[in-house]
């Protein structure tokens, strides 16, 4: 994302009253511990790594949102 990265965002949507309760989803080539860890931390719904083949590219994605439409609920 130009400008911010994606923590910094999660951040901001955290800390504001308006979208504390937006689901986020991180959806990264990053693999890293640390990255997952601070992300949990900062309040993420779901860390995914992206696969990194485009048909299973398009199979993680539609699985996540066949997760968060159809199985998630929600707190409102």
């Amino acid at each position: 994302m130009p400008k911010i990265d994606g923590l910094e965002l999660l951040k901001r949507l955290r800390s504001d009253e308006n979208t504390r309760c937006i689901p986020v989803v991180i959806l990264t080539s990053s693999g890293e511990d640390r990255d997952r860890i601070e992300s949990y931390r900062l309040g993420v719904n779901s860390y995914i790594v992206k696969p990194v083949e485009f048909e299973n590219f398009v199979r993680a994605v539609g699985e996540i949102g066949c997760y968060w439409v159809l199985l998630n609920s929600p707190p409102y």
